[in-house]
């Protein structure tokens, strides 16, 4: 197994993110570097996953540190899924924001099993506005 450091105390590269995302199979617009650039700087709460000095899975939230986490991103590059990463990243972020607050997602089709096996219940109240761009 992979020896793997996680830190939630920076902001990596945009290019690294986005080689991240384009790895995972993650949907989001990684043409737009400027766009996921503000996506990070707009985010209260960013874990990272490195094997030595690569970045290999990310995930971003926004909280309050004390009701509601919102998870809006959580990837890691295809060579290094299935080794517990996504599951290390979700645990880094709830030892941040602690017991009292609640972690929130949307997930997407491909990872409606996914979430699940790693502890997240299934909810059924919620509502969303969707982008128009």
């Amino acid at each position: 197994m992979t020896t793997i450091e996680y830190k939630t105390d920076i902001v990596p590269d945009t290019e690294a993110i986005i080689e991240v995302y384009n790895s995972s199979g993650i949907n989001r617009p990684t043409h737009d570097k400027e766009r996921i650039a503000a996506m990070y700087a707009n985010s209260n709460l960013v874990v990272t996953a490195w094997h030595k000095e690569q970045l290999v899975g990310i995930s971003r939230s926004l909280t309050d540190f004390c009701y509601a986490c919102y998870l809006s991103d959580l990837a890691v590059k295809a060579d290094y899924q299935k080794e517990g990463i996504g599951k290390q990243l979700i645990a880094q972020a709830q030892a941040v924001i602690g017991e009292q607050t609640a972690l929130i997602l949307l997930a997407a089709p491909q990872a409606m099993e996914y979430y699940p096996k790693v502890g997240f219940d299934n909810i059924q109240n919620g509502f969303i506005m969707k982008r128009k761009k």
